[in-house]
């Protein structure tokens, strides 16, 4: 599902992708939460769920999930770019999802894994031998 940001970071608009799979947790949480004014809120339903208490929530799944990693919310960032790139995304792409004007940004987020670099096949091997 195609997603509009409205004033993202750098406070530009934006499209992103929003998987099929969090589409259907976010439409069971409506049905059971049925927030109002905002889709979450914060302890108090006229307020939003402030930057900071996402980072708490986000800091202790990692503590339960027992992920030793220095991680945070924006590490999903990367990893969602990382994740695209290997799955054959064109990097114009995801540039234009990231919201970012130059692709050398966009290249700060996309880690190359070791897995992908051995799955690069070399063009000699394309040649035939006789």
């Amino acid at each position: 599902m195609l997603i509009h940001v409205v004033q993202g970071k750098g406070k530009k608009d934006r499209y992103t992708i929003l998987s099929e799979v969090a589409l259907k947790q976010l439409r069971r949480y409506f049905i059971i939460y049925k927030p109002e004014r905002w889709l979450f809120p914060g302890q108090n339903k006229n307020e939003f769920l402030t930057e900071r208490t996402v980072e708490r929530v986000f800091e202790k799944a990692c503590f339960l999930a027992k992920i030793n990693k220095n991680v945070s919310v924006h590490t999903l960032r990367h990893s969602f770019t990382t994740h695209l790139l290997e799955g054959g995304t064109d990097l114009r792409y995801i540039q234009e999802l990231l919201g970012h004007s130059s692709s050398k940004t966009t290249e700060i987020y996309t880690h190359v894994t070791q897995k992908s670099i051995s799955n690069i096949v070399s063009p000699l091997d394309k040649i035939r031998s006789d």
